[in-house]
């Protein structure tokens, strides 16, 4: 053979395999997803793609994470982003939609606007004026969790009667702070629910998008009525230096035992799936029952309440993804989410009928997500990146020495005014 022949051979070989390859990325019958549900979560989500499956044939591959956020961000430097990203901050993935990351979801828009009410659909459009993400799993946050055995009726329906049952109990507030790469997201629900039914909704609204001042009087007195109604002596069980080491999964635990050693747990609705892996009495006893051994309060005040949700983002725009993302918003996914006994999944959709919660405290969680009424998002999670890790630092050190407030607010402040005003959501609440 020639050397002539013997080049053209490897030329032939070459463009031979490399037709092969896109030939198997061209018809690739996969969609790649990472999300945030790992445990029993990705259990029940599971059941959703398998579905997803059958009615297809597409086969969805799962990575699940608690450091969605770090893993993800490698992924797309290293050019290798999933076809789809589920992530909890609207903040985080506006920056992908300003770097032109993720695609628009134009051929869900209708099915988006009959899905989900337009507080919804609003938030889901990432303060642009098209749909970006879809929330494919909703929380309610502004939730106060308790023994229905151990507090009085009624429920306080007011910050004073809240304060004055909290000062009547011994150790009333089961706190855990502990939560990596995140640490301090659950102080930080507190001072967003505080801000939100003492100031309004308006005000909590310039708050998470960057136009009120952190050393402004509505911030500092939602961190002053966080310290007086919990971060004091007494007021947390195990006090400041057990809150900052106890994962927040596991800070109900004392809630069951008898007798409490802590009374209260304020917590998002997923909190539920932790108490589920609890037990009464001690380790042997059997498992809390919703509404018999646990309920929950609204958070008093205003009549808004403060949501997050799990929000599905595309990277990659596939048909694959496509029609896993229509299935994700359909009436038939989210019921298989709500009606899992081992998840505590709600649907932000009208549709999804409310007998398909099976106990009446998922219920009644479900009836405020979807009701209608005002709902503010996580303010934390609409924030920039930088301002949310810093409002995660302030919260721990705030529990550590609470004295230490003014410092802590202007060095948030500091942080504010180093933000472009562009990488700011500005986010209708309660609207």
């Amino acid at each position: 053979m020639t050397r002539w022949k013997k080049l053209l051979l490897l030329a032939a070989t070459a463009l031979v395999a490399a037709s092969s390859a896109c030939g198997v990325a061209a018809n690739s019958n996969t969609v790649q997803v990472i999300g945030v549900w790992t445990e029993g979560e990705e259990a029940a989500f599971n059941q959703v793609k398998q579905r997803f499956e059958e009615k297809t044939g597409i086969e969805v591959r799962y990575q699940g994470t608690r450091a969605v956020e770090q893993v993800l961000a490698a992924d797309v430097q290293q050019g290798a982003a999933p076809d789809i990203a589920v992530l909890s901050s609207p903040g985080l993935l506006a920056d992908y939609a300003r770097r032109q990351e993720i695609k628009p979801l134009d051929f869900l828009e209708q099915q988006a606007e009959s899905f989900y009410g337009r507080q919804w659909v609003n938030l889901q459009r990432l303060g642009t004026g098209k749909l970006y993400s879809v929330a494919v799993k909703a929380d309610l946050k502004s939730a106060i969790w308790y023994r229905p055995a151990s507090l009085p009726s009624p429920k306080p329906a007011t910050w004073h009667q809240l304060v004055a049952l909290a000062a009547s109990q011994n150790t009333p507030w089961c706190l855990g702070l502990a939560a990596p790469p995140t640490s301090g997201w659950p102080g930080t629900d507190w001072i967003e629910d505080i801000l939100l039914h003492s100031a309004g909704p308006e005000i909590y609204r310039q708050w998470a998008a960057g136009t009120l001042p952190w050393t402004s009087t509505p911030v500092r007195q939602a961190f002053q009525d966080w310290g007086t109604l919990a971060v004091h002596p007494g007021g947390i069980q195990g006090g400041a230096p057990a809150a900052l080491l106890t994962d927040f999964r596991d800070a109900a635990r004392p809630l069951f035992t008898d007798p409490p050693g802590c009374r209260m747990e304020h917590q998002g609705s997923f909190a539920m799936g932790s108490y589920q892996t609890m037990h009464l009495h001690n380790e042997t006893g059997p498992r809390p029952q919703p509404g018999t051994d646990y309920d929950f309060f609204p958070f008093p005040g205003s009549g808004a309440s403060e949501v997050s949700a799990d929000l599905a983002a595309m990277f990659n725009d596939t048909p694959q993804a496509r029609q896993f993302l229509d299935f994700l918003v359909s009436p038939e996914a989210q019921q298989i989410w709500a009606g899992n006994p081992n998840a505590t999944a709600f649907s932000a959709g009208t549709a999804v009928p409310k007998d398909v919660y099976r106990d009446p405290v998922r219920r009644k969680v479900a009836d405020t997500i979807t009701s209608g009424k005002p709902v503010c998002f996580d303010a934390s999670d609409l924030m920039p990146k930088t301002m949310t890790g810093a409002f995660y630092r302030a919260i721990l050190e705030y529990t550590a020495d609470p004295a230490q407030l003014e410092t802590l607010l202007t060095r948030l402040e500091d942080t504010r005014k180093s933000i472009p005003r562009a990488d700011w959501l500005n986010v209708p609440c309660g609207q």
